[in-house]
């Protein structure tokens, strides 16, 4: 699952993504960045390659949710009512991070509330306002993005599904190996994603999934008045694997962990 992230929650300021600001340069041509956006999601349809992204402005996901797999829901936002209640009528799985101290607590919590039927103020998918009556979403889950330190490890996750299961929820965990859970350090991304295929390996059947924060060329770009100097395929964010580390991480591991997940499918 390819991703593709167009909204970019900020901490104070910046460049807030490519629909808010397509052209990185203060002129925040919205319309165009949404169809550009939908043009590169239904493009990647086309080759047959789903698209997970982070669900940030509430109104995005009428434009594009017919061409979204999976949606996240940031650790800035698991909190959010109106996230939450959004999350309750996506038409798909939703992960939930953690918050940015680590407090699983919370994203557990908007799990429960988006599984429950809400009613908001919203739009239609014409754009027009109107009362959105959702039936819920029960294929939410947790995102493990580490915290104040990392929370990958085999003991950290155990804890997660026992929390999950206390909560009376299916004990399902994606692992973000970047944020907190690298250090910020692109580099370590191998070492987290590596440790996490051992732990299915070893027998794990909580862990369906991991996310790479990946692009073409390694690493990440300032962004310069003179837009001609961008590096094309290079995070002008995060800091990100390249493209070679990734396929070889997916490559390499598929063949590793196919036995394990076969042997989840089987019955008991």
């Amino acid at each position: 699952v390819m991703r593709v992230y167009f909204e970019k929650p900020r901490t104070v300021t910046g460049w807030k993504g490519f629909i808010n600001d397509p052209h990185m340069d203060d002129s925040f041509h919205i319309e165009e960045g949404m169809e550009r956006a939908r043009r590169f999601l239904s493009d990647l349809a086309v080759l047959g390659v789903p698209a997970a992204t982070e669900a940030l402005d509430p109104a995005s996901p009428q434009y594009l949710g017919d061409l979204i797999a999976w949606y996240a829901i940031g650790a800035r936002t698991s909190e959010s009512q109106t996230h939450r209640e959004m999350a309750s009528g996506l038409s798909a799985p939703v992960g939930f991070k953690n918050a940015t101290d680590g407090n699983i607590g919370v994203a557990i919590n908007a799990i429960r509330s988006a599984r429950e039927p809400h009613s908001f103020l919203g739009i239609t998918p014409e754009g027009t306002p109107a009362i959105v009556r959702t039936r819920g979403n029960a294929n939410g889950h947790i995102v493990l993005r580490g915290g104040q330190s990392p929370n990958y490890d085999t003991a950290q996750v155990t804890l997660t599904e026992q929390e999950l299961v206390r909560a009376g929820l299916s004990p399902n965990l994606v692992i973000d190996c970047a944020h907190a859970n690298s250090l910020k350090k692109p580099e370590l991304q191998p070492l987290v994603f590596k440790d996490c295929i051992h732990q299915i390996i070893e027998g794990n059947s909580s862990i369906v999934g991991l996310m790479l924060e990946s692009n073409l060329v390694a690493g990440s770009q300032p962004i310069p008045e003179d837009k001609s100097r961008l590096i094309y395929g290079c995070s002008v964010t995060d800091p990100c694997i390249g493209w070679e580390t990734t396929a070889k991480l997916i490559r390499d591991s598929a063949a590793v962990v196919a036995p394990a997940l076969r042997s989840r499918a089987r019955p008991a």
